[in-house]
């Protein structure tokens, strides 16, 4: 383990490779699992605001069960997350014409339509975030689904912090992940 600032993460952030290989998982994270996504507060205030901006995107039984339990809920654990549907599928998810389960509010982003991206927790998957009082501990939860991702990582010699270098930057800065970088040296030297 790794301790940098208020965080630990788990030596298999920089051990393991990952890329996301959606034309093979074909969005399977947004699918398996047995509770919605987790949310912050400040997301779910966002998701609540943006919705008219990416709701055309989503199938109409999607929008019934936004209508049905909510923009988020709290789960059987406690925690704030997006609704499902048929206790599967993110509510907030649609497939393409290439049957990829893609995210409605990503997609709003990336045409402009919508100033929030998606969760970080969806944005920094694999990777989960526990938060505790005095640190959160940042782990890898490997998954079957993302055997694709792995695959892909290894081919590509892509360490899991430098593929979600961008959704870490966005949760814990720039100067935080200087240091993970610089973590990340050392082990290699170390090994």
């Amino acid at each position: 383990m790794i301790e940098i600032g208020r965080t630990i993460l788990s030596n298999d952030i920089f051990e393991k490779h990952f890329v996301c290989d959606v034309l093979k998982c074909k969005g399977a994270c947004c699918i398996e699992g047995d509770s919605g996504a987790p949310l912050t507060d400040e997301e779910a205030v966002s998701i609540e605001k943006e919705y008219p901006n990416f709701e055309k995107y989503l199938p109409k039984k999607h929008k019934k069960e936004i209508e049905k339990q909510g923009f988020s809920l709290i789960d059987s654990d406690g925690d704030l997350v997006t609704p499902l549907v048929n206790n599967r599928q993110c509510a907030y998810s649609f497939f393409d014409e290439r049957g990829i389960l893609k995210c409605a509010i990503e997609k709003a982003h990336f045409e402009g339509k919508s100033k929030f991206r998606k969760p970080i927790s969806c944005h920094l998957f694999p990777i989960r975030i526990t938060e505790y009082k005095r640190f959160d501990a940042v782990n890898y939860q490997e998954l079957d689904i993302c055997k694709p991702g792995r695959e892909c990582g290894v081919s590509q010699q892509a360490p899991l912090y430098k593929f979600l270098k961008e959704p870490l930057i966005k949760k814990y800065g720039e100067e935080w992940y200087t240091q993970v970088e610089m973590a990340a040296e050392y082990l290699q030297k170390d090994r």
